[in-house]
């Protein structure tokens, strides 16, 4: 039913009046973002990117944003942001790495990782964002889509890996290597365990593993297995640590 700005019911501006000042009160309860300062931040050994106690960095919010995306296993939603990747000693410059709502090689990861992107799946079934506490997982193909990640298993302790993610730099160091089964559950949970390699362990620090296939290592011993996707049956991990933050 219209109406015309001289005829209006007190009914219509009553309600138009309880519209707005609903309105103002959700505006005033929205919660702003901590800001970043845009200084270097150095990580202790064993702890989290150094903060005060009520600051929250960018990339956390961005993580919850993701995980509440993914909560009804929507594996499918359009990724929030872009992420490159860097990794100077095997000579890996600013691979593109996708967000996306779902588990480390399913679907829609391996249409990311087809397409020569790097795949980061974030919320409940995933990972993290970079810088915040527990396991960034990114995955991309060895052998295939042009192999972004031909060198990784040569990848050495040590080693920085450099992931630039709303205008910062987030530095990880390589501690380990692990080796997971596909045909295993227990051995795929460790690689999206909160603390790589070991589930159920509460995550208290940034971590980051990347993955890709043992596809050369699996058929030099006579191991052809694949899953529906094409994944053999092994991949190499490698686990490493934030070290530090900086501006991108």
């Amino acid at each position: 039913m219209g109406y015309t700005d001289r005829a209006v019911s007190a009914g219509a501006l009553t309600r138009r009046a309880g519209t707005l000042a609903l309105c103002a009160f959700l505006a005033g309860c929205a919660p702003a973002l901590a800001s970043s300062s845009g200084a270097s931040t150095a990580v202790p050994s064993g702890g989290s990117p150094a903060s005060s106690a009520n600051h929250t960095p960018p990339a956390a919010h961005a993580s919850a944003r993701l995980s509440d995306a993914a909560t009804g296993d929507r594996t499918g939603a359009e990724p929030a942001l872009t992420e490159w990747l860097d990794i100077p000693s095997i000579g890996v410059h600013a691979l593109r790495v996708v967000p996306y709502a779902g588990h480390a090689d399913d679907v829609p990861g391996t249409r990311i990782e087809d397409r020569g992107s790097a795949a980061s799946p974030r919320g409940r079934r995933g990972g993290v964002a970079p810088g915040s506490v527990g396991n960034l997982l990114i995955t991309a193909h060895r052998t295939s889509a042009g192999g972004p990640l031909s060198r990784l298993p040569s990848l050495r302790s040590g080693a920085h890996v450099l992931v630039s993610s709303g205008g910062r730099v987030y530095d990880y160091v390589v501690t380990r290597t692990m080796t997971i089964s596909f045909r295993s559950k227990e051995s795929l949970a460790r690689q999206s365990a909160a603390v790589p390699g070991r589930p159920g362990l509460p995550a208290t620090r940034p971590m980051i593993t990347l993955s890709t296939c043992a596809t050369q290592e699996d058929h030099a011993r006579g191991n052809y297995w694949a899953d529906a996707l094409g994944n053999p049956e092994h991949r190499i991990d490698k686990v490493g640590v934030l070290v530090g933050i900086r501006r991108g």
